[in-house]
């Protein structure tokens, strides 16, 4: 059994859709990252997205442990033309398309972005691999939103409406261990 530790960057403060755009996170609370170091496996292996955000708040939690590389493969939803805008400039511009992709996360997808159904098939294959090169270890993963809420829709067979009501906080732990036989969720949005 693979056990994934996802953990949610540091905040950036952006009010806009923040996707690939690539903002520094804020890691000025050392009290809040101490505690969630302390709660992680001190023998885990430990990966980011390729994020600046996910990158340095991965930095200030690897302590010991092992790193792996980078991956792109775990980076936040692409918001193509909606990157860096907030939710009423769009909905101003495109509001059924808009309305469509958080109401009924799918098939549809920003102007030059990512459906839910493609960020999914990313994120998927992105874990599986790490699972496969990984078996019976801890694995600290530091992501995104969306990245996180992917596997928890994928463990706990939720329809994407029912995953995206799940609240994911800066600096959280979101447990999912694999199974042979499936998935367990242990822990989502736990704040250490």
């Amino acid at each position: 059994m693979t056990r994934l530790h996802l953990v949610r960057h540091g905040p950036t403060h952006a009010k806009a859709m923040v996707g690939w755009t690539d903002l520094p996170a804020d890691l000025s609370d050392h009290a809040a990252i101490a505690r969630l170091d302390d709660h992680l496996p001190a023998d885990a292996v430990l990966i980011s997205s390729d994020l600046t955000r996910s990158v340095h708040t991965a930095d200030a939690i690897q302590g010991a442990r092992r790193r792996l590389p980078h991956d792109a493969q775990l980076r936040e939803i692409n918001f193509g033309a909606w990157e860096m805008r907030n939710f009423r400039e769009i909905e101003a511009e495109d509001p059924d398309r808009i309305h469509a992709y958080w109401t009924n996360p799918g098939d549809v997808r920003p102007p030059d972005g990512e459906s839910w159904h493609q960020v999914r098939a990313r994120v998927d294959a992105a874990i599986d691999t790490l699972i496969a090169a990984h078996p019976d270890q801890d694995l600290v993963i530091v992501v995104h939103f969306g990245v996180i809420v992917t596997q928890i829709q994928r463990a706990l067979d939720l329809e994407s409406t029912e995953a995206f009501g799940h609240k994911i906080d800066n600096l959280s732990v979101t447990r999912i261990t694999r199974l042979p036989d499936g998935w367990d969720v242990g822990l989502i949005n736990h704040n250490p």
